[in-house]
């Protein structure tokens, strides 16, 4: 049996090639105000925009949140929204490398949704894209890049939005190299003639497509197994997963009998991006040398986290974690975010209930008695803590290269054990500025070795009518000076007898 808590930590070392329709997803939220007396839509009033790489790029997103590196090949136009893909790939933190070809013939796919906030309802999309297959040109440059960054990757992800960069050349290219190299190929495919995708390792196509690429019938379990067989025997896959939405996902391998297993029970608010994790999590635990009925329970309890998201969402490894461990062991880590995004639902149900907001942050990279006292009265002080984690790149920075001790999985564990933490919330910067700013707390606490004038986002706290506490500490406790005596410690000789 796969142990995924054992080789989780080995997701790291893995490197995925994602080929596919990369397009820009912008999400316009709002909520409806009004119906408009000149036509019967209704009126927007704008609260934020989110700006995200979409398509097959989604997959790039979610291979590097949970911890693995992505090689991508895609396209893009020789135009503003071009621009914003290529800066958004190129930036230093993604994690992924990419080579994006530039088609001057056609526009870069972009999708404009308006999304109303109160009801998770999707009200309007507008697209930009031209779904023709490239030009030979344009093809022969991206086998090329395929090609040579196929050797270093451990699985290929062909993610087909059919806008023309998968075209049946490049799909044959890929999965006859791949094979050769013994390379796990999974497709998220489209359209009606699933032929071109003839050798790839999984495919998976959602019932619907299913349906329409076998012209057999799909309404019942017993149906789809049929269909999935039909299309493992057709296209020579070694397993078919369909996904099911609400109904969960069913798997299909080759002389096997069909598993099917049932969707988590979760509040679903945006589903799209949905398959890109699918593919994701699939490509990564079938490199990682799961079998396929591990990978389609991973890549089930994936979908269950970003269907509970906003937008074009990722799943991060603690998230999926959460999903896939027994429950009992799980209360605490439900308490942790590193995905901004995720706790603006909370923080609103927590507003509406009237809740008083407190914030406080730091390493806490030893816990010790100062730290209990500082977050026990900081709890005292409101209804809810939030407390703001350094993230380990953020404590190198500033502690040093020997520091953290305890990396932010284990550090924000131990915070969300204690009774008196509600949230434990990741940063990446070197100060949590923005993370105030962001949650807009009612109350900000630090400890007593603060003065008032120092603290991070007093003014933004004090300026909507917060207020800044002062904590006394617990005097002789500090991680630094714990470090400093374990080390000297050690470093003593010791007496011979």
């Amino acid at each position: 049996m796969f142990d995924f808590e054992k080789r989780l930590s080995d997701i790291g070392k893995q490197t995925i090639l994602c080929i596919g329709d990369v397009m820009l997803d912008d999400f316009v939220y709002g909520d409806v105000s009004r119906i408009s007396p000149e036509a019967p839509a209704p009126v927007i009033r704008v609260n934020r925009e989110d700006v995200i790489i979409g398509g097959a790029g989604n997959v790039a997103r979610n291979i590097v949140s949970l911890g693995a590196r992505c090689l991508f090949v895609g396209v893009i136009g020789d135009d503003p929204a071009g621009r914003i893909l290529r800066s958004a790939f190129d930036r230093g933190r993604s994690g992924i490398t990419s080579r994006l070809v530039i088609d001057p013939q056609r526009p870069t796919t972009r999708k404009l949704r308006f999304v109303s906030e109160h009801h998770s309802t999707h009200l309007l999309r507008a697209d930009w894209e031209l779904a023709k297959p490239v030009n030979a040109k344009i093809e022969a440059a991206l086998i090329k890049h395929a090609l040579a960054l196929l050797p270093r990757a451990d699985a290929v992800v062909l993610s087909d939005y059919a806008k023309g960069v998968l075209t049946p050349r490049l799909i044959r290219t890929v999965i006859e190299r791949a094979r050769k190299l013994k390379k796990p190929v999974i497709v998220d495919p489209k359209g009606n003639d699933f032929s071109i995708y003839r050798g790839a390792t999984v495919i998976t196509p959602n019932r619907k497509e299913l349906g329409d690429a076998t012209r057999l019938a799909v309404g019942t379990v017993d149906e789809l197994a049929a269909a999935a067989s039909a299309l493992t025997r057709a296209v020579g896959s070694k397993a078919v997963v369909v996904t099911l939405s609400e109904e969960g996902m069913l798997l299909q391998t080759r002389g096997n009998a069909p598993v099917h297993v049932p969707a988590y029970s979760v509040k679903v608010r945006d589903v799209s991006g949905a398959g890109d994790t699918v593919a994701a999590v699939l490509a990564l635990m079938l490199a990682l040398g799961a079998d396929f009925e591990a990978a389609m329970r991973a890549a089930n309890a994936a979908a269950a986290v970003v269907v509970g998201k906003s937008g074009t969402a990722i799943v991060l490894a603690a998230e999926l974690r959460a999903r896939i461990l027994p429950s009992a062991s799980l209360a605490p880590e439900e308490k942790i975010v590193f995905d901004w995004r995720d706790f603006d639902q909370r923080l609103a149900e927590w507003r509406a209930q009237d809740l008083r907001i407190g914030f406080t942050n730091g390493v806490f990279d030893l816990l010790h008695p100062g730290h209990i006292r500082v977050l026990a009265q900081a709890r005292a002080t409101c209804d809810r803590l939030v407390v703001g984690l350094n993230s380990d790149a953020s404590v190198k920075r500033l502690k040093g290269k020997d520091r953290p001790i305890q990396n932010e999985h284990a550090r924000a564990e131990v915070l969300a054990g204690l009774e008196a933490v509600d949230l434990v919330v990741v940063f990446e910067q070197d100060t949590p500025l923005e993370l105030i700013r962001r949650l807009r707390p009612s109350v900000l606490v630090k400890g007593g070795d603060y003065q008032r004038n120092q603290v991070v986002g007093r003014d933004v706290v004090e300026a909507q009518g917060g207020e800044v506490i002062l904590v006394d500490l617990v005097p002789g406790f500090s991680t630094t000076r714990i470090v400093e005596r374990s080390r000297a410690r050690k470093s003593k000789p010791r007496k011979r007898r």
